[in-house]
């Protein structure tokens, strides 16, 4: 039986079940592997949810279709793919979703922020959307829970510097060496006396730029272990990121399915 593989380099020190989860797998279909004997560190076989340091790889072993309950088509024609993507599954440009879409992607969410992504299935349709991106022809609409009481409907503006090699994003209030502008238009749709749920949309899509840059403004995201705070993730009892794409409005494409159409998908975890 064909098996789908996926190599994992560790960046944190784990056991190999939360490594698997952080992938998109469940903790049921974890054991499962590591029962199977389909889970190799370091090119050894192990059974056990053994502890995995930063800097060792990690290969499994999987089932085609174990990952299709991470994404959900939600529009499809001879042009292009719209998928909601769960937390776990990396958007991988030309390969679509690993294991799932076969298409290009035109856009892409981080690993674990969940919500639309847009594939292309022909060079035409990548061509015209991804011109249609450059040309903020294509407005990209995200929820998230912030820790903190937030009461604005305001667009801020700041200055993004990213160190690739740390996967990591820092955030100015004025240029710096290698800056680039960012702006991020935020509007409370609810906000509680400890946590707030928010509308942002990207007017500039930068690396990390949400997460990033509401937590230099104080108010990170919920269950964000990279620009949170752990103490208040484990306080409410999240260690999944609070953040979702979940509408796309679609203004003059080129592609007459597209057109003047807008997609929506409300995350689980929604509060309002």
């Amino acid at each position: 039986m064909y098996m789908n593989k996926k190599e994992i380099i560790v960046e944190k020190t784990k056991k190999i079940s939360a490594i698997l989860q952080d992938c998109g797998f469940s903790f049921s279909d974890a054991r499962k592997m590591l029962r199977s004997k389909d889970v190799r560190v370091d090119g050894v076989a192990v059974k056990d949810d053994v502890l995995v340091c930063a800097g060792q790889t990690v290969i499994c072993y999987f089932l085609p279709d174990i990952l299709e309950k991470k994404v959900e088509r939600v529009f499809e024609d001879d042009d292009c793919i719209i998928v909601f993507k769960h937390a776990g599954i990396e958007t991988q440009g030309e390969n679509g979703v690993e294991g799932v879409v076969k298409a290009v992607a035109v856009h892409r969410l981080d690993r674990n922020t969940e919500g639309l992504v847009v594939f292309a299935k022909n060079e035409k349709s990548e061509k015209l959307l991804k011109n249609a991106i450059k040309n903020h022809k294509i407005h990209k609409f995200y929820l998230t829970e912030v820790i903190g009481r937030l009461d604005v409907d305001k667009t801020f503006d700041a200055f993004l510097v990213k160190d690739s090699d740390k996967s990591f994003v820092k955030i100015f209030d004025r240029p710096v060496k290698n800056s680039l502008p960012i702006s991020t238009k935020i509007k409370t749709l609810k906000a509680g006396n400890e946590t707030s749920v928010l509308e942002v949309e990207l007017l500039t899509g930068r690396t990390h730029q949400i997460r990033a840059h509401l937590a230099f403004l104080g108010f990170p995201i919920m269950g964000d272990g990279k620009y949170g705070k752990n103490s208040d993730n484990k306080k409410f009892g999240q260690n999944h990121q609070k953040l979702c794409c979940y509408r796309l409005k679609f203004d003059w494409v080129k592609l007459e399915s597209l057109n003047n159409q807008t997609f929506e998908k409300l995350p689980k975890w929604r509060t309002f």
